[in-house]
């Protein structure tokens, strides 16, 4: 089972393995990061561990005993009010095996010692897999979006 690790800089060579190889697999569900996503991965993955550092944004990776990526799970937009919103992808040859649950799921105990007491969440409702996974931790749906000219619906779920 992959470990669940926040992120660091070391991380950087692994992650964007993690997303040039899965790039094709994850625009099929959701907008592709485009071509400058990867031209400038580095400068991004700097500013990334300064957001985490200044505590509003808190990023995760899933890790295999080899080093290599298999997922991320991340808590972005923190507000002063201590909610944030949830966002997850799972690796294609990973996907199927309940890691995308447990990850969430783990994210999710680690989200109060952030500071955060309720954790927001969108997808569209091509996505099935994403629908059920916030159902099984929890989530309950708030309403309708729309999600780059998509249908979609939009998830809460309050930390105890």
């Amino acid at each position: 089972m992959p470990e669940l690790q926040r992120l660091r800089a070391d991380h950087a060579p692994a992650l964007l393995e993690f997303e040039r190889e899965n790039r094709a697999y994850f625009a099929a569900s959701i907008p592709d990061r485009g071509d400058a996503f990867f031209a400038s991965f580095d400068q991004r993955h700097r500013d990334l561990l300064a957001l985490q550092d200044a505590g509003t944004d808190h990023f995760h990776v899933l890790v295999e005993p080899d080093g290599s990526i298999v997922g991320r799970v991340n808590l972005v937009y923190v507000t002063e009010d201590g909610s944030a919103d949830l966002g997850y992808r799972i690796a294609e040859h990973a996907a199927g095996r309940g890691l995308a649950t447990a990850a969430v799921r783990e994210v999710l105990e680690l989200a109060p010692t952030y500071g955060l007491t309720s954790i927001r969440a969108e997808t569209t409702l091509d996505n099935a897999a994403s629908r059920v996974i916030l159902g099984r931790v929890g989530f309950e749906p708030t309403g309708d979006v729309t999600l780059s000219g998509k249908p979609g619906i939009s998830f809460l779920l309050k930390l105890a």
